[in-house]
C-alpha cells in the first residue's frame, strides 16, 4: 500500500510541475478577451492533451530512446515562441483580430505546446514502468484544473491592463518557450 501511495504522491507532485506550463501559459493566453465558455472548453482540451501525450511517450518509451523528449522540449518552445511573437503583433496592431487565438488552429498549437513535455515525461515513465492509468489521470486533472487557473488569472489582469495586456501576454509565452530551449 505505501508503494501505492509513493507513487501517487510523486506522479501527483509530477503532474503538478507540468501543469505549471499550462498555467504559465494559460496566463499568457487569458489575456486574449475570453468567456467563461471559452476557458472551460480550453481547460478541457489541454486536459485531453495532457493525457494522450503521456499515454503516447509511455507506449513509446517501451521501444525508443531518450532522444526524443529532447526534441519534444525543443518543439514545444518553438511553438510557443510562435504563439507569443504572434500575440505581440496583435497587440501592437491594435484592434485587429489575433492572427491565431485560442480556439481552433490555434487552440491545437496551445494545447500541443504545453503538453509535448508531458510526452517527453510519459516517455521516461514508460521505460521505468509507472502505472499508466494513474498517470494519465494525474496529469490530466492538474493540467485542466492549472489551466482554467491561469486563464482566469489571465483575463482578470487583462482587464487591469487593457490594451496592453496582449504584449504582455505574448511576452510571457515568448519567455517561457526560451526558458524551454535554453533548459538544455
Amino acid at each position: 500500500m505505501s508503494v501505492v501511495t509513493g507513487e501517487l504522491v510523486t506522479l501527483m507532485l509530477m503532474a503538478f510541475a507540468l501543469g505549471m506550463d499550462a498555467f504559465s501559459v494559460g496566463l499568457g493566453m487569458g489575456m486574449f478577451k475570453l468567456r467563461l465558455k471559452q476557458i472551460l472548453f480550453i481547460g478541457l482540451t489541454v486536459g485531453f492533451f495532457h493525457i494522450w501525450m503521456p499515454l503516447a511517450g509511455m507506449t513509446a518509451g517501451r521501444f525508443i530512446s531518450g532522444h526524443f523528449g529532447v526534441f519534444a522540449v525543443y518543439a514545444g518552445g518553438i511553438l510557443l515562441i510562435v504563439l507569443g511573437i504572434q500575440m505581440c503583433i496583435s497587440g501592437i496592431r491594435g484592434g485587429d483580430a489575433p492572427l491565431l487565438a485560442p480556439v481552433g488552429k490555434g487552440l491545437f498549437i496551445f494545447a500541443v505546446s504545453v503538453s509535448l513535455d508531458s510526452l517527453s515525461v510519459g516517455l521516461t515513465l514508460g521505460i521505468y514502468g509507472a502505472k499508466t492509468l494513474l498517470t494519465i489521470l494525474c496529469f490530466g486533472i492538474a493540467a485542466t484544473l492549472l489551466t482554467w487557473l491561469g486563464l482566469l488569472t489571465g483575463r482578470k489582469i487583462q482587464g487591469w491592463l487593457g490594451v496592453y495586456s496582449e504584449v504582455l501576454g505574448g511576452s510571457i509565452l515568448c519567455a517561457f518557450g526560451l526558458k524551454l530551449l535554453l533548459s538544455f
